[in-house]
């Protein structure tokens, strides 16, 4: 089956296409840019994958510049920043999503398999749409937001949610889960209870695995959330992190050290046999709302 490849993906393999070019013929990006029509820091940001090149007459003096001039190679480039082009659909709600995530959500659409460790809340792909609007909610006096901000953010986080629940390739997810993030409220025991028969609906389906990391087990837990992309083709897996904003790496050292990480939990928690039992415990713990 061939990979798939949408807009943000393609932008991320024209930019490493492009810094290949340029610095095997030996010029800094300000010497690149130079004269070309564009900034320097727009052509940094091309590079990166976070910014695109919108007219062809650009790519094609870059191509020039690079002395790109075999016409195949050529070919292969443009059509590449072609795809690069196309409208993504969150675009309106880009202002929604914080620093980083829409580009992290085009990779999100394009892996084969992702693996996310959570430690404060659910996971964002698991969540219901209840549980997620109430989590914004909950935000929204103390970061000084708009209705509009929530309604638009827990419209993307649900349409989200295709990735694996779509008919063609699915991702295949694996998550594992402290039991902290489970068992801290949100919203109210109605939309908690809800929330865990979601888990247990989603464990069903072949793709999907979650399992929990008990608070009572003396194990390693990582400090930090995150999430481990991997992809068809010989495509390197990507590593994102949450802080203030969202940032992603490639890197070989870092995708290594969260593998570690994450493996090192999925063997410490619970068989994924045992997740339906547990969540519908903490359920009857809740008691009748």
């Amino acid at each position: 089956m061939a990979a798939r490849r949408g807009a943000t993906f393609r932008r991320r393999e024209l930019g490493k296409e492009l810094r290949r070019l340029r610095e095997n013929t030996g010029l800094t990006i300000l010497e690149a840019a130079k004269g070309l029509g564009f900034s320097e820091a727009k052509l940094s940001r091309v590079e990166t994958g976070n910014n695109s090149l919108p007219r062809v007459a650009d790519m094609e003096a870059l191509l020039d510049r690079y002395g790109v001039t075999d016409i195949d190679d050529r070919e292969w480039l443009l059509t590449l920043h072609r795809d690069s082009l196309a409208s993504d659909w969150w675009r309106p709600y880009r202002n929604a999503m914080p620093s980083g995530l829409h580009t992290y959500v085009g990779l999100e659409m394009d892996a084969r398999a992702m693996r996310a460790w959570q430690s404060q809340v659910v996971f964002g792909l698991l969540q219901t749409e209840s549980y997620t609007r109430a989590l914004f909610k909950t935000a929204k006096p103390v970061e000084e937001t708009t209705t509009e901000f929530v309604e638009h953010s827990t419209h993307v986080r649900m349409e989200r949610k295709e990735v694996i629940t779509r008919q063609d390739n699915p991702i295949e997810l694996r998550v594992v889960l402290d039991e902290s993030a489970l068992r801290r409220v949100i919203g109210g025991p109605e939309i908690m209870r809800e929330q865990y028969e979601a888990i247990v609906e989603l464990c069903t389906l072949d793709n999907v695995t979650v399992q929990v990391l008990p608070l009572s087990l003396a194990t390693y837990r990582a400090t930090d959330n995150f999430i481990m992309l991997d992809f068809d083709g010989g495509v390197s897996p990507v590593v994102e992190l949450e802080y203030s904003t969202v940032s992603f790496t490639d890197k070989e050292s870092e995708v290594w050290k969260y593998n570690r990480r994450f493996d090192a939990m999925r063997e410490s928690a619970l068989p994924p046999t045992e997740t339906p039992q547990f969540l519908n415990k903490l359920a009857r713990e809740l008691g009748q709302s």
